[in-house]
């Protein structure tokens, strides 16, 4: 292996991702990628590169992950001393077909492979950073994590089904620990056991995380923090091309905008899911993290302006006062 496989920026780092650097193999109506560059770990940190330096990634890959894949992170700054790669060992993959609406998808194979023996060690100098990013990944593996950081400012994390139906215990204990979580609105039913999402919000949040982002796919994300519930909608695409990152990309954005500022309030919260969505919405334009590759900060900004515009209105103060009288 190239000394330069792995590159550790040994300075002040703002966000530690924990995640998985991944081969996916993906059909959708729209097409097709075979051995594609995935994983939460690339998603999560390649959009939060946009918005915030000092980022450092935990994960474990194997024997066949590409060096040139690792150079994708390498080149936008990323600190990877956090990866590791035994000796004989294959990278995770999974494979999977999209149905029509996007929305639902059949998984046609998972092969765990590294990850199964995944035991992360936080490098020192990842130890203080201010923003912790747990992708979705085993509770225990994260615990593990949150174990291993020194008080940072915010953390956030994603958990899915799998993790709900079958350690539900350790997800209990991961969620007592967070500040904030990321979920979709099928996950957040059943996490609370509950069909009204503002019901199952107040559930959630009781468990701990008192920041809760429930995503609703083509129908945008809510926000709720405090007493506050932040409404944000989905940028309408013509067409979506593959929607398997979209999740990740959409925590990298959030938690690069908190970075950015260097601190959480609604403000920032607010701004966070609107970048958020922005980058989600550029992610599904292509296969893999090719559309996170090659983006310009202006392309961003204009659809961060687009995005506000989609919500701005203005109530006519006549229109206001005929309404109440």
């Amino acid at each position: 292996m190239a000394d330069s496989f792995f590159i550790d920026c040994q300075e002040l780092m703002s966000i530690l991702v924990i995640g998985t650097l991944a081969y996916d193999s993906i059909e959708t109506p729209f097409g097709k990628a075979e051995n594609a560059l995935g994983g939460s770990a690339n998603y999560i940190a390649l959009a939060a590169s946009y918005l915030s330096e000092g980022i450092g990634v935990l994960s474990i890959i194997g024997e066949d992950y590409a060096e040139s894949d690792m150079k994708l992170l390498h080149d936008r700054g990323i600190d990877t001393e956090g990866v590791v790669q035994p000796e004989g060992g294959k990278t995770f993959r999974w494979s999977g077909r999209y149905h029509l609406d996007l929305n639902t998808r059949d998984t046609l194979d998972t092969q765990l492979n590294v990850l199964l023996d995944f035991d992360p060690k936080v490098p020192e100098h990842l130890q203080d950073v201010q923003f912790v990013c747990l992708g979705n990944l085993d509770p225990a593996v994260q615990i593990s994590v949150l174990d291993q950081v020194n008080s940072p400012l915010f953390t956030i994390c994603d958990t899915m089904n799998f993790w709900i139906e079958n350690t539900p215990e350790k997800l209990r204990e991961m969620l007592a620990r967070v500040n904030c979580l990321i979920i979709n609105d099928s996950e957040a039913r059943e996490l609370a056991d509950d069909p009204s999402l503002i019901r199952s919000a107040r559930k959630i949040r009781a468990m701990g995380p008192q920041t809760l982002i429930i995503k609703k796919g083509e129908h945008g994300a809510l926000l709720f923090v405090g007493k506050e519930i932040f409404s944000a909608p989905a940028w309408p695409l013509e067409e979506v091309f593959d929607p398997t990152g979209a999740g990740d990309t959409f925590a990298g954005g959030f938690v690069g905008y908190l970075a950015k500022h260097g601190k959480v309030t609604p403000q920032t919260l607010k701004g966070g899911v609107i970048f958020g969505s922005t980058l989600a919405s550029f992610c599904v334009e292509e296969f893999s993290v090719k559309r996170l590759l090659e983006l310009s900060t202006d392309e961003i900004e204009q659809r961060v302006l687009a995005f506000r515009n989609l919500s701005h209105f203005e109530l006519l103060e006549e229109s206001v006062g005929n309404a109440v009288t």
